[in-house]
């Protein structure tokens, strides 16, 4: 008889950031997964969200998906169904964030039963990717971000990605040109504006940036508009990034459809973990649009690996879970030389302290 999910236990972390990203995220929220199988086996996984929704999202897993699953088979394909379930109470957001916690969890318990990592589990089909630098420094003076090109570059990294979205338009292009002339012609500039302009400042935005070559506009605008982002790119022709904000398959697939983005990027919490997010990757590069994994590299790297087209993972400066002293053990997934590779010897690899 295969065995079924016999207890879902969840522990909320509170992971202080080395600098804050902002006066309201000074740290990270992790909801850390355990689920029990009827056998006594057990896999890890979690929940994330960087500001506000941890408690609710425990709460969820708590009650209503600890309810529903819980004598139902300890396997990811649970995912599905569990979906339909919690349908009512939101399409995506929280509860996708929520299904992320007990989608990894399983995949942990899948992939330790067959005494692999995850990569191996998903098909790995790349041992190392390319990986590109980036950073929350809107706040940063002008020399600190210079100071911060000057480690991309060190650290090999042949692309790097700045925010912006200063009171001043002119501001923007002053240190988006300072970082040019760090990083040379031969490097890829990629911005990233948060959500935070209207269509008329993103179409300034994209004159001004012209001389910079800029290799793509992230989230110039609320993530949910679509036809703003249609607007955007019919109007200029920039190419236009957008995903971490978007929560479901059907999402993606009308950002792709409508030719609103030329690079999509999920993040594999945000969509209800490892099941979804493949689903996601497969149908962005099978359309022929740009993948780029948003944040997390220890576990968007470990999908990565298993993706036929090679995409290029997100590191973000002091971010990751190990560079914040968050793990019990490494995970496995290593960087160097502007290159990620490795992954955990057996399951997920990603343990909280």
């Amino acid at each position: 008889m295969n065995a079924v999910i016999s207890g879902i236990r969840t522990r909320l972390i509170r992971i202080p950031l080395l600098r804050p990203w902002g006066p309201d995220v000074t740290g990270l929220s992790v909801v850390e997964v355990v689920v029990t199988a009827s056998d006594g086996a057990q896999g890890f996984g979690f929940s994330w969200t960087p500001s506000i929704g941890a408690t609710a999202v425990a709460a969820l897993l708590d009650a209503e998906i600890s309810a529903f699953a819980v004598g139902r088979p300890a396997s990811a394909g649970l995912w599905d169904e569990l979906w339909r379930h919690l349908h009512e109470a939101g399409g995506g957001g929280i509860t996708t964030i929520a299904m992320a916690g007990l989608d990894t969890a399983l995949w942990d318990l899948a992939a330790r039963r067959a005494g692999v990592g995850v990569p191996e589990l998903l098909g790995r089909r790349h041992d190392a990717l390319e990986a590109y630098g980036s950073g929350v420094n809107l706040d940063y003076p002008i020399d600190e971000l210079v100071a911060q090109a000057e480690r991309w570059v060190a650290a090999g990294f042949g692309a790097v990605k700045v925010k912006v979205g200063k009171p001043s338009l002119a501001e923007d292009v002053d240190r988006l040109q300072a970082v040019r002339e760090v990083i040379g012609p031969d490097r890829q500039l990629m911005v990233d504006a948060n959500q935070r302009w209207d269509l008329a400042h993103a179409v300034d935005a994209v004159a001004a940036f012209e001389p910079l070559d800029i290799a793509w506009l992230e989230e110039p605008l609320r993530a949910d508009d679509l036809l703003g982002h249609v607007a955007l790119k019919r109007e200029t022709g920039v190419r236009i990034a957008v995903g971490e904000n978007l929560h479901t398959e059907y999402r993606f697939a009308e950002f792709l459809e409508a030719g609103a983005a030329d690079v999509l990027q999920p993040n594999v919490i945000r969509v209800g973990g490892l099941t979804p997010a493949s689903r996601i990757a497969r149908r962005v590069q099978d359309a022929g649009a740009e993948l780029a994994l948003h944040l997390l590299p220890e576990l968007s790297a470990q999908l990565a690996f298993a993706l036929e087209v090679p995409t290029r993972i997100e590191h973000v400066e002091s971010a990751a879970f190990a560079e914040l002293g968050a793990l019990v053990e490494p995970s496995g997934v290593e960087f160097g030389a502007g290159r990620v590779f490795g992954g955990p010897s057996r399951g997920l690899g990603i343990r909280f302290a």
